[in-house]
């Protein structure tokens, strides 16, 4: 009965997310992407804060959180980012997909849950209340994280 339950569609887009992220591991682009952020942390960290969590935030849309993360752990570590640009990232990674519908895996398996079971909601509804959700979210989060005392 729990394989029945699986979704199986979905096992193939996440093994694609992994090859994904280890193809641009050893294509350069996290130690480029590590020498740039320490760049930016040495000038401002609070700067680099908040474009930590933006660029995440954009890039879990524009792929999906899943690859984002794995990337942003990886650039982290490799920029040797503190606990608030870290968590800046992190706040990027979680919030930022709530905007469109392939923004994470756990909304992509919730969609389809609910659209077995009849529900509808579509991409444009979906990006809609994430507009008015998700940005306010990102930069109180990021706000707080960033701009209040350590």
């Amino acid at each position: 009965p729990i394989l029945k339950g699986v979704q199986w569609s979905i096992v193939p887009l996440v093994a694609f997310l992994f090859v994904v992220v280890e193809a641009l591991e050893r294509g350069g682009i996290v130690a480029t992407l590590a020498g740039e952020l320490q760049r930016s942390i040495a000038d401002s960290e609070t700067t680099a804060g908040w474009t930590a969590g933006v660029t995440a935030a954009i890039a879990g849309n524009l792929t999906n959180n899943l690859p984002v993360g794995l990337l942003a752990r990886s650039v982290l570590v490799l920029a040797h980012a503190g606990a608030r640009v870290t968590d800046a990232a992190l706040i990027g990674v979680d919030l930022g997909p709530n905007l469109s519908v392939s923004g994470s895996l756990a909304t992509i398996l919730w969609l389809s849950a609910i659209r077995r079971d009849g529900e509808r909601v579509g991409a444009w509804t979906f990006l809609q209340v994430g507009g008015v959700v998700m940005f306010p979210a990102l930069v109180a989060a990021l706000a707080v994280r960033l701009l209040l005392p350590r």
